[in-house]
């Protein structure tokens, strides 16, 4: 399940809660509970984020790696982008405009934002700057799990 989370951006509720109910048999599984225990205390025990925690934990994650560790050290393709990346944490993906909730997206708008390159930004600029500003890559991962942590099960 853990490969594919990035796949898994902007799918529609339903569908994560499809995955949700694979992931909650697979943890009363792992810890030999009953089908009518409650999943939250299990869940919190084992560390195990909601699927759509999970999905925006890997996006930044995998997003604030890439910039840490790739050849580019940066998302976006303009100087004045890259400068406002490294001096304000903010990752910036391609400029869309909002589509108002009584227009409906067409398929190929709907793949375009579900994009690692949309996604990724977006969920990044969504973290508290505390985060976004954190010294190391480590640093960054272990506040980056607290924060969905805590977003989870408090």
């Amino acid at each position: 399940m853990g490969y594919c989370n990035v796949a898994l951006a902007g799918l529609p509720s339903c569908d994560l809660d499809r995955l949700q109910s694979v992931m909650n048999a697979a943890a009363r599984l792992t810890v030999g509970a009953q089908r009518h225990d409650h999943i939250t205390p299990l869940l919190a025990d084992l560390h195990w984020l909601r699927i759509p925690q999970r999905i925006k934990y890997k996006l930044c994650y995998w997003s604030t790696s890439a910039y840490h560790t790739g050849p580019h050290r940066a998302i976006c393709r303009t100087p004045s982008a890259r400068s406002r990346v490294r001096n304000h944490g903010v990752a910036c993906g391609p400029r869309h405009r909002p589509i108002s909730s009584c227009r409906r997206r067409d398929v190929q708008q709907w793949a375009q934002d579900r994009a690692f390159g949309v996604a990724a930004p977006r969920a990044s600029n969504s973290l508290p700057d505390a985060i976004r500003r954190s010294s190391s890559l480590a640093v960054f991962k272990r506040s980056l799990k607290t924060y969905f942590y805590t977003q989870c099960f408090y």
